[in-house]
């Protein structure tokens, strides 16, 4: 039935328990995978009395956000090769981790998005929501909530 499932990950425990679980889906279901990683982008600095300055520039931001999102798409890559099950990773610097990873399931072709229901409970998870909340509200590919 699925051909190309997308699993995003941050390298969280709840994450890399989900990453697993995916997996498992992915090798009865007879998929392959494409792991996404929604890199952050360069903080904008605020500036005003008391500011902490940060000496990071943009660009050792961006490297260090690109080797953080390239460990993390290894790792699970290797536990789908471990399984047998064909693994890709696909990583891109956004702001709106939810934008970025309905945007990734299009650019790879992904017949579904497999995500943890991480996120706020209570009160605060009603006011925030939760980047799972958001995909499964504006994305038109079907999405498989694991909890």
């Amino acid at each position: 039935m699925f051909k190309n499932i997308l699993v995003p990950t941050d390298g969280s425990e709840l994450s890399d328990s989900t990453v697993t679980r995916a997996v498992s889906f992915a090798q009865e279901a007879g998929a392959r995978v494409t792991f996404f990683y929604a890199q952050p982008d360069f903080p904008m600095p605020i500036y005003g009395e008391g500011a902490l300055i940060d000496p990071t520039t943009p660009e050792q931001f961006s490297r260090a956000a690109a080797a953080e999102a390239e460990a993390i798409l290894s790792r699970a890559r290797a536990n789908a090769e471990a399984a047998g099950v064909e693994a890709s990773g696909d990583t891109l610097v956004s702001e709106v981790p939810y934008e970025a990873i309905i945007e990734a399931a299009e650019r790879n072709g992904c017949d579904l998005i497999f995500m943890a229901s991480h996120g706020r409970r209570g009160l605060s998870g009603l006011l925030l929501g939760s980047e799972t909340q958001k995909v499964l509200t504006h994305s038109k590919i079907p999405v498989l909530v694991y909890r």
